[in-house]
């Protein structure tokens, strides 16, 4: 195996592909590669390639978690979101371009079922155990999306911006189909090169885990105040981050999930409330 550091983005997009894979602080990418459920000929580090820190209302794809959470201008959503989501230790390490692109934490995909995301024909969550599961969008593939941040940010109405375009967050991810098994609109050698974060009036993130801290969502609510508009994105319940707490179809094991949705939803709306 390779290490790859460029030191632009040009540089690391022109490294991507044939094997290769991107990482920044590497907290995803490394355990997935001792499993091996992800292979890599080429390592493509972008510690040096993708901008970071915090300007305005622009925040480099490279900037840490930590660094986030202790920003007093980015919204109160987005700091909370980042310091509910790993110890830490991870949060030093871990990038917000990274941790956007997170892959579920299903235990099936995770212990190499030949589910529907490693190009199976089944959903083996659906028939099994799925306590943590998804209870929106879950037909095809029952999986939960796990990151925090990506629901603050959908909440927030941010943009992401790559080396070739620009896209609201909810663009960037997608559901996975038989013909396209992929959770994003990514193409193999595009990178997350810069995020732009709206400020919103008031924004909140609540968070229901099975231990109070540093675990990953079993529901997680944020909401977003622009004037009279309340926008929310949800973690958790959904292969995707979601956006709406209406047309739950939960499953036999996830069917409490709604119940804490329902309050969260409820308290979220409340703490942003004019």
């Amino acid at each position: 195996m390779e290490l790859a550091r460029p030191e632009s983005v040009a540089d690391a997009v022109a490294a991507l592909g044939n094997g290769a894979v991107a990482f920044g602080g590497g907290t995803e990418l490394v355990p997935l590669l001792n499993s091996r459920i992800v292979r890599a000929e080429t390592l493509v580090e972008l510690r040096r390639a993708v901008p970071k820190g915090i300007d305005g209302t622009t925040i480099g794809a490279g900037t840490t978690l930590g660094e986030l959470e202790v920003d007093p201008e980015i919204p109160e959503a987005l700091r909370e979101a980042c310091r509910l989501s790993a110890s830490p230790q991870l949060r030093a390490t871990g990038t917000i371009g990274g941790n956007l692109l997170q892959a579920t934490r299903c235990w099936y995909w995770r212990l190499k079922f030949p589910c529907r995301l490693h190009g199976g024909d089944r959903c083996h969550a659906r028939e099994g155990e799925h306590r943590e599961h998804a209870i929106f969008a879950n037909d095809f593939c029952a999986s939960a999306h796990p990151s925090d941040p990506a629901a603050a940010l959908l909440a927030l109405g941010a943009t992401v911006r790559t080396d070739r375009r620009a896209l609201p967050i909810a663009e960037l991810y997608r559901l996975p189909t038989e013909d396209d098994r992929s959770t994003t609109t990514l193409a193999k050698d595009e990178l997350i090169v810069e995020l732009e974060v709206p400020k919103p009036d008031a924004s909140v993130y609540l968070k229901a885990m099975d231990r109070r801290l540093w675990a990953f969502a079993l529901v997680g609510v944020a909401a977003a105040r622009f004037g009279d508009d309340v926008r929310l994105g949800l973690a958790g319940v959904a292969p995707i981050p979601w956006p709406s707490p209406d047309g739950a179809t939960p499953l036999a094991g996830t069917a409490y999930k709604t119940t804490i949705l329902e309050a969260l939803v409820r308290r979220a709306r409340q703490a942003v409330a004019a």
